[in-house]
């Protein structure tokens, strides 16, 4: 999964990818185990789709800080 198209996401279906792909990775690393897997390099591929939706998401409630303490400051130097 590219970045844009992470970012073409909205913020719940992100964390919903979020989810299942944990639940894919843990799966993964479960036959990993016990040397039933098919396919290792699956899990360097997931890994990182994971920290890349993480990444995003972090960077959407970044803007959103931002956003409030420039309102908060704006109403603070009205006052």
């Amino acid at each position: 999964m590219k970045a844009h198209e992470v970012r073409d996401l909205t913020e719940k279906e992100r964390q919903d990818k979020v989810g299942d792909l944990s639940q894919e990775y843990f799966n993964l690393k479960f036959q990993l185990a016990t040397g039933k897997i098919e396919n290792p390099s699956r899990l360097k591929y997931i890994r990182r789709d994971i920290a890349r939706l993480k990444t995003i998401l972090g960077e959407s409630v970044d803007k959103e800080r931002s956003k409030s303490a420039e309102s908060t400051n704006e109403s603070a130097d009205k006052a």
